[in-house]
């Protein structure tokens, strides 16, 4: 109970500095561009530690060493399959995307990409921008309800006023200061993250070292003593199910290669070449510690409390960090973990947001507003959208909701990086094809779902493969529009 209650007050503090910070950087927005993309002008750092904390949040925190906690080694490849398609979107595309974005003068992830095939443009905005708005709308409406359990989980509060409390949290400095505020609040999640994932494993070591009773002195033995299949790199598997359990983790990969927009955004907003330069070493760098530290501290878990030691293997980091260092600096470690969801849930609000504005709202009117009317309307669109998504998150049954953030990775991931990857290295690749893209990716990945062939085959590699299908033999037989 002491515990908790420290960590209650370090967080309470930690979220009231994070949204006076958020707050702050909203000063200087004075445009819509500063609202929607922060006027293209981010150093390469913010940018880097800005798209790590979005793209990892909870899942580096408390997904990651959660399943290798429950799995073992396993979980090895899901890990080599999300640094594989990390390092590859930095390498390859992040610097691309950036010079894309300045010639084209974009606002948004859609812009883009109706821009730049300027023949279907109209059809590709109203298609995508509806696409990612619906979908990316209930993955924010989970993000709450993610909150919600955490603060339930941890304090005892009721998953209901947890929801409420995540949400109070991100939305004002979301709506007040746009992509610009959610930017610069990820950069210090994303300092918190590393620091927990730096720290915990390497005072964890010394901790098992320390104590000889404890369940396991060492990660290898207590994966051994755990069962065979906690110490397989196969999960014990046999024949072709080797081959199937390798590539549901590998298949992570396939998402991170541009098609996940709020992501692709935070390239696209970086200042210049030399930036981007810079912003992918971090970028890399900062994931390859990551990961290392993720996975590590679900084994020292391990070690510490045994295979059943746990009622919920998520916890699993807070378990540890509470275990091996005092309360107050365990505190400040666990505030980080919790809070580092909200780097997901704010860059999630503005996307969605952003499209809806500026791809959806904007042509309809057709209106040529000031400056300062243009930005109003952004923040009214926001707050709109904040709104409804926390009442749909508040009444609606929680499957309905991960059921529909279950299409993301695969639909919204596979078939945007499919579209993105042709866009940027196949000069035929045009306007039509885009759009049978994205519409064949998106019911592809729905129908496989939906008809529970997903317990077979990962989508995460079949949609991928549809989209470039289709986006192939589109290419080759539609001819472009004149």
């Amino acid at each position: 109970m002491e515990n908790n209650t420290q960590i209650l007050l370090v967080m309470l503090g930690y979220m009231t500095l994070l949204i006076l910070w958020g707050l702050y950087q909203g000063r200087k927005v004075k445009t819509n561009s500063d609202y929607a993309i922060a006027g293209r002008d981010l150093p390469g750092w913010v940018a880097a530690l800005s798209e790590r904390a979005t793209g990892e949040s909870s899942w580096a925190l408390l997904g990651l060493p959660g399943a290798a906690f429950a799995t073992g080694l396993i979980e090895i490849w899901t890990a080599v399959g999300c640094v594989s398609g990390i390092v590859a979107t930095w390498a390859i595309l992040a610097w691309r995307l950036r010079d894309e974005a300045e010639k084209y003068n974009i606002n948004t992830f859609t812009e883009y990409l109706a821009k730049r095939h300027g023949d279907m443009g109209k059809w590709i905005r109203i298609v995508g921008s509806f696409t990612i708005v619906f979908f990316f709308f209930f993955y924010v409406g989970a993000q709450f309800l993610g909150g919600g359990k955490t603060l339930h989980t941890m304090f005892n509060i009721d998953q209901k006023v947890g929801l409420i409390i995540t949400a109070a949290i991100i939305i004002p400095y979301t709506i007040y200061g746009g992509f610009r505020s959610v930017v610069y609040t990820d950069v210090i999640q994303a300092i918190i993250m590393i620091i927990t994932l730096i720290v915990g494993p390497i005072v964890g070591l010394f901790y098992l070292s320390a104590h000889p009773e404890l369940f396991a002195q060492s990660i290898p033995t207590a994966l051994s003593s755990a069962g065979e299949s906690y110490n397989s790199f196969t999960g014990a598997t046999e024949g072709f199910s080797i081959g199937i359990v390798i590539m549901g983790g590998f298949s992570w990969f396939f998402g991170y290669l541009g098609g996940q927009p709020q992501l692709s955004m935070r390239f696209m907003a970086i200042r210049n070449t030399k930036q981007a330069k810079q912003a992918r070493n971090i970028g890399i760098l900062w994931t390859l510690i990551a990961y290392i530290g993720a996975l590590s501290l679900g084994w020292i878990g391990l070690a510490i409390f045994g295979p059943n030691g746990l009622e919920d293997p998520e916890f699993v980091m807070p378990a540890v960090l509470l275990k091996i260092f005092p309360p107050a600096l365990a505190a400040i470690l666990i505030t980080g973990a919790i809070a580092a969801m909200i780097s997901t849930a704010d860059s999630l609000l503005i996307l969605s947001a952003t499209e809806l504005n500026e791809n959806l709202i904007k042509p309809a009117f057709k209106d040529k507003l000031s400056n300062k009317n243009s930005l109003l309307r952004s923040r009214i669109v926001t707050a709109g959208l904040a709104i409804v998504a926390l009442i749909i998150a508040y009444v609606s049954p929680s499957t309905l909701i991960f059921t529909l953030v279950s299409y993301v990775w695969a639909g919204i991931g596979g078939t945007f990086s499919i579209v993105i990857l042709f866009t940027l290295f196949w000069k035929a690749y045009h306007g039509k094809a885009v759009l049978l893209t994205i519409i064949s990716g998106m019911a592809f990945t729905i129908i496989w779902i939906s008809t529970g062939m997903e317990e077979y085959i990962t989508s995460r590699i079949l949609t991928f493969f549809v989209a470039a299908f289709v986006a192939v033999l589109s290419t080759i037989i539609i001819k472009p529009k004149k």
